[in-house]
């Protein structure tokens, strides 16, 4: 089990964008990260 809370677990994904980032860098980051993941095809 996790000591996470729910919105710290959904949160997690931004955990690596640094505080003060604009819209703009966070949707690139989540973009590239999307791009990475295996499609499953």
């Amino acid at each position: 089990m996790s000591n996470q809370t729910p919105s710290e677990e959904d949160d997690a994904h931004l955990a690596d964008i640094p505080d003060g980032a604009g819209c703009t860098e966070i949707w690139e980051r989540l973009s590239d990260d999307r791009d990475e993941e295996p499609t499953g095809e």
